[in-house]
């Protein structure tokens, strides 16, 4: 018998333990298993193969029952906001409903998840823009939350590293507060964000106008040939599932090489329980799962292990392994552990109307937006509110059929419609501020349907994210009237933090162990064979989106995760 349990544990051994294949846990799998690293990726959600598994992204509209709309009972299993451009009738084989993890909400908390190979990744908005010092400095210029451990000098690299692979398209721009990357040809603004980029350089010295930077393929290189993608085809249905791997997504591009390297396990159906800690030899030794169908509990085990489960998912788990040695949650001697999170606030929006350029219109469609780089607060401490906010702006120009006349008129009208005036659109990307009281943590009664403990979680806007919204209406109105704009209308989406995905924090990186849970390298500072390198790392969220950072951030801890072994640190 102990020949069995010595062949089991063996069968169940591995050099990494990956949690999470989505945006960063797919990275990871793809450098351990290029280093050699046997490397086993627990997934919670089911197996997809890259376009095997895409079912509804050849559908033409009308093949679907109800449109694309969302009935109103089954928007309430989901709890996503139905106006949310990833939540149609054509994604929801992607999504999660509540019922599958419940969790406390202490106020409004819309908790968007994707169980599947690939996760999230599959339903990103592709925006890739590097952080920069600017960004990285924050925290240190103006005092609010830990100052990050390291600076743009440090990732560059990464990105760079990352970009090639990923593939990026965007202009050198030559913008302080946006770095520029390794780039594939950019997507074209149409002529009235030409002319807005003109306007604003007439009227400002630091208001940029820049085409968004976007992990689509414009024009492959050999290295994504080699990965089995193609050219972007200017769908604009990514969020189903992108058959040509037209635009980057962990299913499409770093799992599939992975296992061709041979050195990968991917284990679906995987809910993770928690990490085990050995006290005696004072590490890490494995993960705890709930099989998913069985619910059989199983334990598997490495030398070293990445925690890449999504920013919430990634505290829980954490959270959840307790030991005598840390019994408030792994490597939580500091009790800050689920504490300072943090999100981005999409609240604000601004239209508006323009009667120039009419011998113009767009033609075909484009993956992409033009983008605003931050300008508020950069330099100095300027305005009422802290850190400061970035922009998507776009612009199009649709057919206004006509409703007057009667008879053979009217049908004429309808038949033959006109172009109306060009209509302006911009959206707020803003950064909220990480405070102790936004947190989570775990519920002491309340389980889930695998037996592991409700998460509460308590995260709200504040009166600084009231006055950026301010001021986010206040300058683009401006803006728009310096361009001509007209008919310029603000609004308030009220939309709940968590459903734009971009949660942040909780198990922070630091300098100093007494205010930080992970060190510059992503270790936890208290168990130094854990890496965490999904939004759950982030000290602060930058007005930027996040996902190349937590790329790039992944593959430089891997290189040292994997120095460290050779040095047998690990």
């Amino acid at each position: 018998m102990s020949y069995l349990n010595i062949d089991s544990i063996k069968e169940r051994t591995f050099d990494a333990i990956v949690i999470g294949s989505g945006m960063s846990g797919g990275w990871a799998a793809k450098d351990l298993t290029e280093k050699g690293l046997k490397t086993l990726v627990l997934e919670r959600g089911r197996n997809i193969e890259h376009v095997k598994d895409y079912p509804t992204t050849l559908k033409n509209p009308w093949e679907f029952e109800h449109l694309g709309q969302v009935p109103k009972a089954v928007i309430e299993e989901y709890k996503i906001p139905s106006r949310h451009y990833i939540f149609s009738e054509s994604t929801l084989h992607f999504l999660v409903k509540d019922a599958e993890q419940e969790y406390v909400q202490e106020h409004p908390f819309d908790w968007m998840r994707a169980y599947q190979v690939g996760g999230r990744s599959l339903l990103w908005a592709r925006q890739t823009q590097r952080w920069s010092d600017f960004d990285f400095e924050g925290p240190a210029r103006d005092g609010y939350a830990t100052d990050w451990p390291i600076r743009y000098a440090d990732i560059a690299p990464w990105y760079s590293y990352v970009e090639k692979f990923a593939g990026i398209s965007g202009n050198r721009d030559g913008v302080p507060t946006l770095p520029d990357g390794e780039f594939l040809p950019a997507h074209e603004m149409s002529c009235v964000e030409k002319h807005f980029k003109q306007q604003m350089s007439i009227h400002y010295k630091d208001r940029y106008v820049v085409m968004g930077r976007a992990a689509h393929l414009t024009q492959p290189k050999d290295i994504h040939y080699k990965q089995g993608r193609a050219q972007c085809q200017n769908r604009v249905i990514c969020e189903r599932g992108c058959p040509y791997g037209g635009y980057f997504s962990s299913a499409s591009a770093t799992i599939p090489w992975a296992m061709r390297t041979g050195k990968l396990t991917l284990r679906p159906h995987s809910v993770v329980h928690s990490v085990i800690y050995d006290e005696k030899k004072q590490k890490a030794v494995g993960v705890r799962i709930v099989d998913a169908n069985t619910k059989e509990m199983i334990e598997y085990y490495a030398r070293i292990i990445f925690v890449n489960a999504s920013t919430v998912n990634s505290n829980l788990i954490l959270l959840n392994s307790i030991s005598n040695r840390f019994p408030n949650g792994l490597g939580n001697d500091n009790g800050i552990l689920g504490k300072y999170m943090a999100f981005h606030t999409f609240r604000g929006r601004i239209t508006a109307e323009y009667d120039g350029l009419l011998d113009s219109t767009t033609e075909g469609k484009r993956p992409n937006s033009s983008y605003v780089p931050r300008f508020r607060n950069v330099y100095k401490q300027e305005t009422d509110f802290l850190r400061g906010y970035a922009a998507g702006f776009s612009t199009s120009r649709g057919l206004v059929p006509s409703g007057t006349g009667i008879g053979e008129d009217l049908k004429s009208q309808l038949m033959q419609p006109k172009l109306g005036l060009w209509q302006i659109n911009s959206h707020m990307m803003g950064e909220t501020i990480p405070k102790e009281v936004s947190r989570v943590w775990l519920d002491k009664d309340l389980k889930d349907k695998y037996g592991i403990p409700q998460l509460h979680v308590s995260v709200q806007y504040d009166d600084n994210d009231d006055k950026m919204l301010k001021d986010f209406w206040e300058q683009f109105s401006e803006m728009y009237s310096k361009a001509g704009f007209k008919n310029i209308q603000t609004s308030d989406t009220k939309r709940n933090p968590g459903s734009e995905n971009h949660e942040m924090g909780g198990v922070r990186m630091g300098k100093d162990p007494k205010t930080s849970m992970l060190n510059k390298w992503n270790q936890m500072h208290n168990c130094k064979n854990v890496f965490v390198t999904d939004g759950a790392c982030m000290p602060s969220t930058s007005t930027q989106n996040p996902s190349l950072t937590y790329m790039a951030l992944t593959a430089r801890a891997v290189d040292h995760a994997i120095k460290e072994m050779k040095a047998q640190r690990l």
